[in-house]
């Protein structure tokens, strides 16, 4: 009997790095082992997309778009990945249809080959643009389940997503457990009810912040998956994926074929234990990261929200809320609906549930993006929104019929490349400054004056 091969996805330059220290690892950090990541024999390479954009203007000084064409040209033989929140590109808002294609058209040009588009909402009409893009540029789309538990997520809803996605042009399915609470049961019947509905390769992604994530990817093995996510054990646990070595050895041991290379994995993870070592010394990497948190499973809530609702909480001198805005981020979850909690809603949820707690009264205190998210402007949400909070939030305010993006300016590239004039280079640049404005602009001014100062530096040596 032929054995049955299982593919690893490789986190540790996104998703483990987000999870752990906040993505603050700069490309320099981790050039000098793209080649051994190259060698190892990954089904694909996480490295771009979700928090990464924005943290490398924002925080790195470092242009996303280099940064990707960089990590192309030191990994040739390996696939680069991406995940991208569907009509939200990378942002937090929705973007026009022309802005999404032109997106996707540069990452591809730029170097991914797999695309995850996932939806906050899995609301399908947010994931055909993106999606039509992608497979029109010859990239594989890796259609994303924001998997949660609720009433109206059930194994019939989650195989209808499937096979629209499927139809739309995806390669493969992904589950995304952005949470890390999906049982070792709940794996098992899904894995299988998407392996007999679709003719699909499946894809599970998980996080180890309910300390499940091993057994989880166990089950969803023996019903059928062939990919899963891992990170290198320096970066792997907590909030992040299993390890990925641990997993190799274990599916190899189980009779599954393990085409990773166990003593080139055992050099990255060498590579990266300094790392890690300078990353919790700074701070930066949070111990807490590090541990169980079996809260998840009560209140859904992914360990970047709960970080959030921490600090949110803390510097408003508040911290002895906490359990209270633990207890009510479910109710705000369904009275918007039962929306997976994942970026954006994540933060949608999590901050009002901060602001009905510290009002003493549920929805006194709004935010735009609420309102936004209540006229429609999201998409079409897993259950209709409690009328009476919805009408109380939007006061009469009219909701959005149909696609929220077909009502925002088709223009919207010509508007922002107006706007930059001779500042940007190029198309990415002013993707970038769409995706987020005044972050790219300071990005754009602190690179002028970086090369102003080495054009300085040169002459300045040749004159002596």
């Amino acid at each position: 009997m032929e054995q049955r091969k299982i593919g690893f996805t490789e986190t540790i330059l996104r998703d483990a790095g987000q999870s752990l220290i906040a993505t603050r690892l700069a490309f320099d950090e981790m050039e000098p082992i793209l080649g051994k990541l190259d060698k190892a024999g990954y089904y694909s390479l996480e490295c771009w997309g979700g928090a990464t954009f924005d943290v490398c203007l924002r925080f790195l000084n470092e242009d996303p778009w280099e940064r990707l064409r960089k990590i192309r040209a030191a990994v040739p033989n390996t696939k680069l990945q991406m995940l991208l929140r569907g009509q939200n590109i990378l942002g937090y808002k929705h973007y026009s249809d022309d802005v999404v294609r032109r997106f996707v058209k540069a990452s591809v040009r730029n170097g991914i080959d797999i695309i995850r588009i996932f939806d906050a909402l899995n609301d399908v009409d947010n994931l055909k643009v993106a999606t039509e893009a992608a497979v029109e540029e010859g990239a594989m789309v890796s259609g994303a389940i924001s998997y949660t538990t609720s009433p109206v997520h059930t194994l019939d809803a989650y195989v209808k997503l499937a096979k629209e996605m499927q139809s739309m042009g995806a390669s493969t399915i992904c589950i995304k457990d952005m949470a890390g609470i999906m049982t070792p049961a709940e794996a098992y019947d899904l894995v299988s009810a998407l392996k007999d509905a679709v003719d699909l390769p499946v894809v599970v992604h998980t996080h180890c912040t309910t300390g499940m994530a091993y057994m989880t990817y166990l089950k969803a093995v023996e019903a059928g998956a062939d990919v899963i996510d891992t990170a290198i054990s320096p970066f792997s646990g907590g909030t992040s994926q299993p390890a990925t070595e641990t997993l190799a050895v274990a599916l190899k041991g189980l009779g599954y074929q393990v085409d990773l290379d166990e003593p080139t994995l055992y050099e990255i993870a060498d590579y990266f234990k300094p790392v890690r070592a300078k990353y919790l010394e700074d701070g930066t990497l949070n111990p807490i990261s590090l541990t169980t948190d079996t809260q998840c499973l009560n209140y859904q809530i992914p360990g970047g929200m709960l970080s959030n609702l921490l600090s949110q909480l803390e510097m408003l001198n508040s911290l002895d809320k906490f359990e209270d805005a633990l207890k009510e981020t479910p109710r705000v979850r369904e009275d918007l609906g039962f929306p997976p909690l994942v970026t954006p809603t994540s933060q949608l949820v999590g901050t009002q549930a901060v602001q009905n707690v510290l009002a003493g009264e549920r929805y006194k205190n709004v935010g735009a993006e609420i309102k936004a998210y209540c006229r429609g402007e999201y998409g079409k949400t897993p259950a209709p929104i409690n009328p009476e909070i919805r009408e109380q939030i939007l006061q009469g305010d009219a909701i959005v019929e149909g696609r929220y993006a077909e009502t925002l300016p088709a223009d919207a590239f010509q508007t922002a490349e107006a706007e930059l004039g001779d500042t940007a280079r190029c198309e990415e640049d002013v993707l970038s400054y769409i995706a987020f404005p005044p972050v790219a602009e300071k990005f754009f001014a602190a690179r002028k004056e970086r090369e102003e100062r080495k054009v300085s530096y040169s002459i300045t040596k040749a004159e002596e």
